[in-house]
């Protein structure tokens, strides 16, 4: 039961992924994206990782996404939503190019993947382990990102208010 749901969950990842990066209207690549965030939970739950998997959903699913289409909304995209020529060679070029990234990918998965999984420790995916871990080896990076977003929403906040003026 297991592989069947990473299976389907695998492939609605695919598929909301691919709906992100081609859909040229912003409201719909972020709904895409809120659906594969909620996807990756699922992945979390079929792995027993209940409390990443609701963090997931809390953090990213909601208030990151809420965040982002605050600041599409905010932009005003009307212009860059427009469709743009695209010229021969750009037909010709991105689909072989994602093919050989595919390829390559592919390959490199394939060659690098584990015979089995090791086995859980103890307290796998608890609150607990989460946060001796958060707070002691990725104590850094997770303060590095928080500063990151904050960077990101002022710089919106700049650009946006840029346009109005």
């Amino acid at each position: 039961m297991e592989l069947i749901a990473f299976f389907v969950l695998a492939l609605l990842l695919i598929a909301s992924a691919l709906v992100v990066i081609t859909n040229r209207n912003p409201v719909t690549s972020a709904v895409a994206l809120a659906f594969n965030l909620v996807a990756i939970a699922g992945l979390y739950m079929v792995l027993d990782a209940q409390f990443i998997g609701l963090l997931q959903v809390i953090v990213y699913a909601g208030a990151i996404m809420v965040l982002i289409l605050f600041v599409i909304m905010l932009l005003n995209l009307r212009e860059e939503a427009r469709a743009h020529p695209v010229g021969t060679f750009q037909r010709i070029l991105a689909p072989v190019t994602t093919l050989l990234f595919a390829i390559v990918i592919g390959r490199a998965v394939w060659l690098s993947a584990p015979s089995s999984f090791p086995e859980k420790t103890e307290g796998f995916g608890t609150a607990a382990s989460l946060g001796k871990e958060l707070f002691t080896r990725f104590y850094y990076p997770f303060e590095a990102i928080s500063l990151l977003l904050i960077v990101a929403m002022i710089g919106a906040v700049l650009l946006a208010k840029r346009k109005v003026s």
